[in-house]
């Protein structure tokens, strides 16, 4: 599977316009989340576009309009925003549960590269309709206020911690799983509270 430049940029905005939801803000320009993705914003906004038709996200306008999710975070799958934008899960077509189209091999029943390339589209099917934009959002809110970063959309005013991000290499175990497999062994008495 390769993702897409643009299911990418869907799932940055998706998981952005949850994080704005749980900082107190319901909704968030356009030219904002293409702002702080630092990308096009013609390009967000047909992304956007998009995902208003197919109704994850939906638009408010007046003074304080902009986008927002159009439902419960908790009921937007991580799968759901690939395959709309993506089409197929699989390395190859002739794989794909959901946009099968036949390859160029003479026996596919029994292609040895298409029973693999299966296995493949299921471990990414099995992983990404695991999770909902939601546990994303809480996953990576818990991260940054563990390493004192102040989270995109914060309305100003609020407690902040260090605002500069440092990036890094990519450490394996610091990945989405194991962050929530942190938030499963962390017990509500050890959460800490900031004042308001």
């Amino acid at each position: 599977m390769h993702l897409s430049k643009k299911a990418e940029y869907a799932l940055r905005a998706t998981i952005n316009l949850g994080i704005a939801s749980e900082v107190g803000r319901p909704t968030v320009p356009g030219s904002e989340l293409a702002e702080e993705n630092r990308l096009p914003l013609k390009f967000v906004e047909r992304i956007l576009h998009e995902l208003r038709d197919a109704g994850i996200v939906e638009t408010q306008r007046g003074k304080f309009g902009g986008y927002s999710l159009a439902k419960p975070a908790d009921q937007i799958g991580i799968g759901q925003i690939v395959r709309l934008m993506d089409g197929r899960l699989a390395p190859i077509c002739c794989a794909s549960e959901n946009a099968y189209q036949p390859c160029s091999c003479p026996d596919e029943e029994h292609c040895g590269l298409r029973m693999v390339m299966i296995d493949v589209r299921n471990a990414i099917a099995n992983i990404l309709d695991r999770y909902t934009v939601a546990q994303v959002v809480e996953v990576t809110l818990r991260k940054m206020r563990r390493d004192g970063i102040v989270p995109p959309f914060a309305i100003p005013g609020t407690p902040t911690g260090e605002s500069s991000i440092q990036r890094s290499k990519a450490d394996p175990a610091d990945g989405f799983l194991a962050g929530l497999s942190q938030l499963a062994t962390s017990t509500p008495d050890s959460h800490e509270t900031s004042p308001h």
